[in-house]
């Protein structure tokens, strides 16, 4: 009876001291917070109407054969996830666009990196024709991008930007 009493004490004490383990940084599920906005860095001095760069004519008149890129920022970055996996982690981004019919949601990493900091803008690409702007529901968005853990090694921030704000979340 005392084997089984004093075992049940030791096991109780035991069980109410795991209380912080939720809290604790060893915890994996708890590995980068909630995502909190963050205020988005704008050129003041830019001024939509001047191009920023040259355009490229060849001998005969026409542009290079590259790809142009005619993605936008989407307008508001709503919510933010890092759900953990074997390899790494997927960083799962919900924005709402300015109007109806947005497509190619893609999560660009930002040409300049800090150390520490990993950093992605998300664009998506508008029709040529106008459209309605319609319900926050129909504008909403999604994109994702799988990151390996050599991506995440030594990162403490990860800060998506959008044209109106950013969300970031740190470890």
């Amino acid at each position: 009876m005392r084997i089984t009493l004093g075992a049940l004490l030791i096991s109780t004490l035991a069980l109410s001291s795991c209380g912080g383990w939720r809290d604790s940084r060893v915890n994996p599920t708890n590995w980068f917070g909630n995502s909190r906005e963050a205020p988005v860095e704008t050129d003041e001095n830019l001024n939509p109407l001047i191009p920023q760069e040259e355009e490229r004519v060849n001998l005969l008149g026409r542009g290079d054969d590259e790809e142009v890129d005619n993605s936008l920022p989407i307008a508001v970055i709503k919510d933010m996830r890092i759900e953990r996996t074997s390899v790494g982690a997927i960083l799962t981004v919900e924005g709402e666009a300015a109007r109806n019919g947005a497509y190619d949601a893609q999560l660009v990493p930002s040409i300049t990196q800090e150390p520490g900091r990993l950093e992605y803008t998300f664009r998506v690409n508008y029709p040529k024709n106008a459209t309605y702007r319609g319900t926050p529901a129909t504008r909403t968005i999604r994109a994702a991008v799988s990151l390996s853990n050599q991506d995440l090694a030594g990162v403490r921030v990860l800060r998506v930007i959008g044209k109106e704000n950013a969300r970031e979340t740190r470890r």
